[in-house]
């Protein structure tokens, strides 16, 4: 039995702003992803947040989710994540419990413990750059407390959100989120999207070490990956130069707004290699190519669901990558 046909999937979407392009633009390229992704019966799609970045527009997570959960059907929504240490958890709460409220059984609270901001970023969002993340714990049993049934006595509640029990995961691209998801015996999601490296690994401290919680019974991990189906390989690795245009202008300390697919890229061997670090766990080509690249990716990592992101220019070459993944699923 083919394990990708076994194996749910998900969209992660970055909200790509296109360079000479709008954020406006992008909220409508996410609606449409998000109503075709569940169309189709993808399992979820979740938004990350990022702050004063040019080139993504989901800032307001919370709010985003909300639109593209009003303008679908079934899909789960989620973020990808919420970097809890920026917020009060009781905002957070508050925020998901009315989502919730809103979409019952439709919502997921992804949290990462990175600051997802440089430092002036940080002090604009009341952040002390210097208080790092070693309450991250603290923070993700208050913020599950405003989300479970109120304790007798708990003098402040989450309205609306207590006794909602939306769905924690943790988010990671290292060791600490995976062993204190298995700890706590939440669902853990790794972040190879962007940060491959550590991956074998933080699946390994997850299952060894997870405790099982009234939330699972045992682990389950998500693992986010780059993908991109393409109806042959040239045209795959073709519109691909998006995202490696768009590492190498990160790496560059240049805009990273996505740009137009190219025949060549001007970059240095070190760059190369260090935007072949980046998209390390990436799966790019024609329908076959992806199909072999996803069974191999699926026995080396035992994930129970994959979450791709599809970065490229155009809609309807997400579309079109989305569509193709899903056929392949379906045939396998």
């Amino acid at each position: 039995m083919s394990l990708l046909s076994n194996t749910p999937l998900s969209v992660l979407d970055l909200a790509p702003i296109r360079q000479g392009g709008t954020a406006s633009e992008t909220f409508n390229d996410s609606v449409a992803l998000a109503q075709k992704a569940d169309e189709l019966g993808y399992n979820r799609y979740w938004l990350a947040e990022h702050h004063n970045i040019d080139g993504i527009a989901s800032a307001a997570t919370s709010v985003l989710i909300g639109h593209i959960a009003g303008q679908t059907q079934r899909i789960r929504v989620g973020s990808g994540g919420i970097m809890l240490p920026n917020h009060a958890p009781l905002v957070i709460a508050e925020q998901f419990g009315t989502l919730e409220t809103l979409y019952p059984e439709r919502i997921d609270l992804g949290l990462g413990r990175a600051p997802g901001a440089d430092g002036a970023t940080m002090r604009a969002l009341r952040r002390d750059p210097f208080a790092g993340v070693d309450d991250f714990p603290e923070r993700l049993e208050e913020l599950r407390s405003y989300l479970n049934k109120a304790a007798p006595g708990q003098r402040i509640q989450a309205v609306p959100g207590q006794g909602t029990n939306v769905p924690i995961w943790l988010l990671g691209s290292s060791g600490y989120s995976a062993q204190l998801a298995a700890r706590l015996g939440l669902p853990f999601a790794f972040a190879a999207q962007f940060a491959p490296g550590y991956l074998l690994e933080a699946l390994h401290l997850y299952r060894s070490q997870f405790r099982p919680s009234a939330m699972l019974d045992e682990p389950y991990a998500m693992v986010g990956m780059p993908l991109l189906v393409a109806d042959n390989d040239a045209h795959a690795h073709y519109l691909n130069t998006t995202a490696e245009q768009k590492f190498l202008n990160l790496h560059r300390g240049k805009s990273i707004k996505s740009l137009p697919p190219t025949e060549s890229i001007d970059w240095s061997p070190r760059e190369r290699a260090a935007v072949g670090q980046n998209l390390g766990a990436a799966i790019v080509g024609g329908p076959a190519t992806v199909r072999e690249g996803l069974e191999d990716f699926l026995q080396q990592t035992g994930a129970n669901e994959l979450m791709v992101v599809t970065d490229v220019y155009d809609r309807a070459d997400r579309l079109r990558s989305i569509e193709l993944l899903d056929a392949l699923r379906r045939d396998a």
